[in-house]
Order: structure tokens, then C-alpha cells, then sequence
């Protein structure tokens, strides 16, 4: 079984740092804890690693958030993988920093990098997993607050963070979306 897990992000190391590449970090944790490395393929930075008997293929798009769609496309054809092994990494500015929620489907949220993904695929029945970005921002500045870079605390509080969704991806992999939700979406 392969499973494609999709870490959103922008390229670029002006992004590097921001909440925006949360997906990214997620991904560099993956691979970082399964010995491997990215390696630069078509639309993207992709790495392999296995876990418990499934084939794990973690994808950096390089298109950019709003056209990650086709990164996510092109993978999925050329690997064969279904929807249901698809779970896309995603920050999200409703939930406190450091909340995961999993979700087997579901609306873009207003996020550019689901949204291409949902108009790419022509549906929106794939799992995802909304790391928790925090929104305390003034009205108006919402671009500035996810495009910038971490606060001091978050910093100290993201590797555990990181560490635990991490966790949650590979238990979406081996123990499918249901127990992934009932482990992971109570906790912060």
C-alpha cells in the first residue's frame, strides 16, 4: 500500500520560517526521523520512507500554496495512489497554535492550498491534517501574521509539536483516518 502525504508550503527561504510552511516542517520532521531525504523531482521535493509495511511518499510541492493541486495530481498519477491515501499537511488560523485536527474531508477552509487541490482533483474527499497556527492577529493583517515568522514561545513549543503531528501522519498511515481523529484531535 502507498500512501502520499503533502506538506503545504511556499517555496523560497523567505518562507522558510513562517506559520504558512508549517506543511513543510511536518514533512522535513517525517523524513528527519525516518533517515531520508528529499531529493528535488517534478513539482516538487519528494522523499520515501516506510512504515510499518506501507510505502510512505512525502511530497514539498514547489508550485507555490495556490497551484499545489498539481503537484498533488501529478503524484497521485504517477504513483498510483487512491484518495482515500492521500492526507495533506495544512496550517490553520482557527485552531490555538499546536492543535491538530484530522479530517477525513471537508471545505478549503479559505486556504489557496486545499482549494487548488479540491479544483485539481474535482473533489474534496481527502484527508487533512490543520495544524493549529494561532490567529492572534489585528483585522486586516492576516497575510502579514501567516506569512511571518514564529514568536520566541512558539519557537521553544514547536519541536514537540512538530514531534506529535508527525505522530499523527504515520498513525493515519497505519491505523487509518478514524483512530488517527480519536488519538490526535483532543490533544494540542
Amino acid at each position: 500500500m502507498k500512501y502520499l502525504i503533502v506538506g503545504l508550503g511556499n517555496i523560497g527561504a523567505e518562507y522558510a520560517e513562517t506559520r504558512h510552511n508549517i506543511g513543510f516542517k511536518v514533512a522535513d520532521t517525517l523524513a528527519g526521523e525516518a533517515g531520508t531525504v528529499f531529493g528535488s523531482e517534478r513539482y516538487g521535493a519528494v522523499a520515501s520512507l516506510r512504515h510499518r509495511g506501507r510505502e510512505v511518499l512525502l511530497l514539498k510541492p514547489s508550485t507555490y500554496m495556490n497551484l499545489s493541486g498539481k503537484a498533488v495530481r501529478y503524484w497521485m498519477q504517477k504513483e498510483r495512489i487512491p484518495i482515500e491515501h492521500v492526507f495533506v499537511v495544512v496550517d490553520d488560523i482557527a485552531l490555538p497554535f499546536g492543535t491538530l485536527r484530522i479530517r477525513k474531508n471537508g471545505s478549503d477552509g479559505g486556504h489557496n492550498g486545499l482549494k487548488s487541490i479540491a479544483e485539481c482533483l474535482g473533489s474534496q474527499n481527502y484527508a487533512r491534517l490543520r495544524f493549529g497556527i494561532g490567529g492572534d492577529f489585528p483585522r486586516g493583517t492576516q497575510v502579514d501574521y501567516v506569512l511571518g515568522e514564529w514568536t520566541a514561545e512558539e519557537k521553544t513549543l514547536l519541536p514537540e509539536a512538530l514531534k506529535t503531528a508527525a505522530e499523527a501522519v504515520l498513525a493515519f498511515v497505519s491505523d487509518g483516518p478514524d483512530r488517527a481523529m480519536n488519538r490526535f484531535n483532543t490533544k494540542k
